[in-house]
This record gives C-alpha cells, structure tokens and sequence, in this order.
C-alpha cells in the first residue's frame, strides 16, 4: 500500500521560490483616527502607537524554545544564557 501512496504523490512546490510573500497591497486600507487626549499615565502625555505589533514575536519565540527544549521561559531577552540557566533549573528540580 505505501508503494502505491509514495507513486502518486507529486512535489507541487520545489522550492521557497514559488511561495508567494504578502505585501502591503494585500493588507486591508486602515483609517487612522487622531485622539487628542492626553495620556494622564505618561508624564509626558504620550501616547503609545507601535507596541501592538511588538507582543507576538516573544510569544511565538517562546512557544519555539518551549517546543524545542521543553522548557517554557518567562523573561526577557531570551537568550541563550536564560535558556541555559532554565534548563539547568529544571534539571535541579
């Protein structure tokens, strides 16, 4: 049976180079909104506007380091030192 199943299975992607990368014209048009209300939290008033798509890249590196190693890390950075020492706690445990 995995005779037969391995001759008809065909490679439909050789390479990277057909995978088709997102770019800007595929992102819906955002319309942006100006609030002009201070932020009271802020000594300065500010208002923060970028760290929305700073939160996934830890997240998704940690789940990689937990799947790799087992290990689920809490700070940052990650390093390879961090990494180190918690494999090292967990063995003490």
């Amino acid at each position: 049976m995995a005779a037969r199943l391995a001759d008809q299975v065909r490679l439909v992607n050789g390479s990277y180079l057909d995978c088709r990368i997102p770019t800007c014209s595929d992102v819906p048009t955002i319309e942006t909104v100006i609030v002009e209300v201070s932020n009271p939290g802020h000594p300065y008033g500010v208002r923060g506007a970028g760290e929305i798509s700073i939160v996934p890249p830890p997240a998704a590196i940690a789940n990689a380091i937990h799947n790799a190693v087992d290990v689920r890390m809490h700070i940052l950075p990650m390093s390879p030192t961090h990494i180190l020492e918690a494999l090292w706690a967990r063995e003490s445990e």
